[in-house]
């Protein structure tokens, strides 16, 4: 089984809120920092993406992929890699929890890269961390300025 990297942070704000965020894919460049564009290219009958094209630009890494979304109820997302020219792997997930009655939501994600070139397991590990809380603070000052 592969490894993953974990991280949470709180937001100041309802579950249905955080996930109103997440499922906006078409923002994602004004928030997430390394996505610089977002394309859903299918979505299901719920009206939420199934699939969706991101174009990534993060210093180094250059790359364009698709994800394959899966939607638990309104606390759980989760995706896999359809596609990508410098990736193996891509799964991920966020699970949302409601904290102080509701009120606030605690955030958890859970990450996997594998990449097609050779790369140190605990680099790869701390690439994902810093991918992971960059993510969750842009979603965080995002959500909370809304």
């Amino acid at each position: 089984m592969a490894e993953h990297t974990r991280s949470s942070i709180t937001i100041e704000a309802k579950p249905a809120d955080v996930m109103a965020v997440i499922a906006d894919f078409g923002r994602y460049p004004e928030w997430t920092g390394e996505v610089k564009e977002a394309e859903v290219l299918s979505t299901g009958a719920d009206g939420r993406a199934e699939q969706v094209r991101l174009l990534l630009d993060a210093g180094a890494i250059k790359d364009e992929h698709t994800l394959a979304y899966t939607w638990n109820g309104e606390h759980e997302v989760s995706w896999s890699l359809v596609k990508s020219r410098m990736l193996r792997a891509l799964d991920g997930s966020y699970l949302l929890a409601p904290v102080a009655d509701g009120a606030h939501t605690e955030v958890t994600y859970q990450l996997t890269v594998d990449v097609k070139m050779p790369m140190l397991g605990t680099i790869k590990r701390k690439a994902e961390k810093v991918i992971i809380d960059r993510a969750l603070d842009g979603l965080k000052k995002r959500v909370e300025s809304v």
